[in-house]
């Protein structure tokens, strides 16, 4: 067992412990910010109709990615924010440049989704 490991142990990080800890991130996230909101409603309004269409297994690959996708680079934006509001406090260019973009990721991501989305869906609602 490498040292790395057998310290890691000792400390108490577990696998449950950190499944632990990533669940409090995103319960955080929940709690704080209304985007995931957003994304997370839509995503079970998209696998609800998926459900409603008895889309096949290669859309529902494709949904699910953008689903999952979209709600990740969102947990990241988050993380990417109080990154930066922790290390400055101040109104800085780059700092903002660092959200905007971040913000950006998540916003490009959730325009292919909607693309997956319309798609899947035209096709089966027209």
């Amino acid at each position: 067992m490498s040292m790395g490991l057998r310290e890691k142990r000792k400390r108490g990080h577990s696998l449950l412990r950190s499944f632990a800890f990533a669940l409090q991130g995103i319960a955080g996230v929940v709690k704080t910010e209304r985007n995931i909101k957003i994304h997370l409603a839509s995503g079970i309004a998209v696998i609800l109709i998926g459900w409603y269409f008895s889309v096949s297994r290669l859309e529902w690959l494709f949904l699910l990615t953008a689903i999952f996708g979209t709600i990740a680079l969102e947990l990241v934006n988050s993380a990417i924010e109080r990154t930066v509001d922790l290390i400055t406090g101040e109104i800085h260019p780059l700092a903002k440049q660092a959200k905007d973009i971040a913000a950006g990721a998540v916003f490009v991501y959730a325009i292919f989704s909607t693309i997956i989305g319309l798609i899947i869906f035209v096709p089966k609602i027209f």
